[in-house]
């Protein structure tokens, strides 16, 4: 359905900072990085698509964040789910939404929200029952 979903961001060197570890958090490889063009892409090692994309605005204009976006990531487990948002916090998130089970939209929502550095809305999710379970899509 996606091909792949770009993030405005203004500080390339900060934002591959903070995304390159949350990435390898949730087992995303680096497809490339182009610092003369200032963005860098992740992608699932098993497809070619959808891509994980973070640059500065073609435009040249500031990034900035939509009100009512959001990317929810996938995360192969609870724990990563924890580790991303711990990774995400200690390198300049700002908490939108401790780890923990979120009922009201299933049973067995497991989710952690925050906003990076440029304001861009992430969540990272796990749809799996139980904590030792890999996660997969619902």
């Amino acid at each position: 359905m996606l091909s792949h979903v770009h993030l405005g961001i203004g500080d390339f060197a900060r934002a591959f900072d903070f995304y390159a570890p949350l990435m390898a958090a949730l087992g995303l490889q680096l497809k490339f990085r182009d610092d003369a063009r200032q963005w860098a892409g992740w992608v699932d090692a098993q497809a070619p698509r959808p891509l994980l994309l973070i640059g500065v605005p073609f435009d040249g204009q500031p990034a900035q964040a939509g009100n009512g976006q959001m990317l929810a990531l996938l995360a192969p487990s609870r724990a990563a789910v924890d580790q991303a948002h711990a990774h995400a916090l200690a390198h300049g998130a700002t908490c939108e939404g401790a780890p923990g089970l979120r009922p009201h939209y299933h049973p067995d929502y497991y989710g952690a929200y925050f906003r990076d550095p440029d304001g861009n809305k992430l969540c990272v999710c796990c749809h799996m029952p139980t904590p030792s379970s890999p996660c997969v899509s619902r």
